[in-house]
């Protein structure tokens, strides 16, 4: 646990100094805090690498288990706050390690979207929580109703392997999975996707044909088609089988760090740092 945590730290401590600084360093009197911004990250990391899924629960982890290591560990409401305002440096953090860990020999990538449930059910009528990233929208593949974000993902399609993570974007929950493709895609190129349904669009497959990304859908009904053809059939199984560990992915996700349950989120920072540091925290263990 002592090498994870060193790990962890020399990590977030390289790349803060090389990147997030320039993002997020405070150009004030205080701008280096007793408890540093490398120990924040650090700290919630390697809490929610230990199935600490709270920001108490995480506080409390390094309070009584750790304290020896951080011994300027503000108070919970400190440390809560300071997670908020270091939103955008999980965000890069996230983004940066994804980066070092990309195969540019895995040209096919497995795309979808996930809903992120800041309030749900009858709730999802009145909630305004973080209203200036969130919205309501519906999620067609639980079938549910919710307020909150949807978390777009391109993973790389490994060989009888998870996906490795690639790529993420927050949207809000009534964006559609296609509209956001088509912005995450627009300077892609020389790259194979596979998606469901929801991404079929012949002439935005045409368009990114002309540089040279192949977009792969199973095929979906005609107006007034009753039933797809034998041909059409066999191919939509084919695309379903080599996309479908991206749903296997996402479920891992939950698995590992509740990303699907934001109902304690207050604010669209909150949000964010909620989302990435869940994404980075299990870069390091590989995905």
């Amino acid at each position: 646990m002592e090498n994870k945590l060193i790990t962890i730290n020399l990590t977030v401590c390289e790349i803060y100094r090389t990147t997030l600084a320039w993002e997020v360093q405070r150009f004030s009197n205080n701008f280096r805090p007793k408890f540093t911004n490398e120990e924040v990250i650090t700290c919630y990391l390697f809490g929610i690498l230990e199935r600490r899924l709270t920001v108490k629960d995480v506080h409390h982890f390094i309070r009584n288990y750790w304290a020896d290591w951080f011994p300027d560990l503000p108070t919970y409401k400190q440390f809560n706050k300071r997670i908020t305002l270091l939103a955008p440096a999980f965000e890069l953090f996230a983004k940066v390690l994804l980066q070092q860990q990309f195969d540019a020999e895995l040209p096919d990538l497995l795309t979808d979207s996930f809903p992120i449930v800041v309030a749900k059910g009858g709730r999802s009528n009145t909630a305004r929580a973080a209203s200036d990233l969130c919205d309501k929208g519906y999620c067609a593949s639980k079938k549910m109703y919710f307020y909150g974000v949807k978390l777009h993902g391109l993973c790389q399609s490994q060989y009888h392997k998870m996906p490795k993570m690639h790529y993420f974007r927050v949207a809000p929950a009534s964006h559609g999975d296609i509209t956001v493709a088509k912005d995450i895609l627009q300077t892609a190129g020389y790259i194979n996707v596979y998606g469901d349904k929801a991404y079929a669009d012949s002439g935005w497959q045409a368009e990114l044909e002309t540089r040279n990304v192949t977009f792969r859908t199973p095929t979906k009904l005609k107006k007034g088609q009753k039933a797809l053809c034998a041909a059409d059939i066999i191919w939509s199984r084919a695309i379903s089988s080599l996309r479908q560990p991206i749903e296997s992915f996402f479920a891992w996700l939950q698995d590992k760090t509740q990303i699907q349950y934001a109902s304690k989120i207050r604010s669209a920072n909150g949000l964010i740092a909620f989302i990435f540091a869940r994404i980075a925290a299990l870069a390091f263990i590989g995905a």
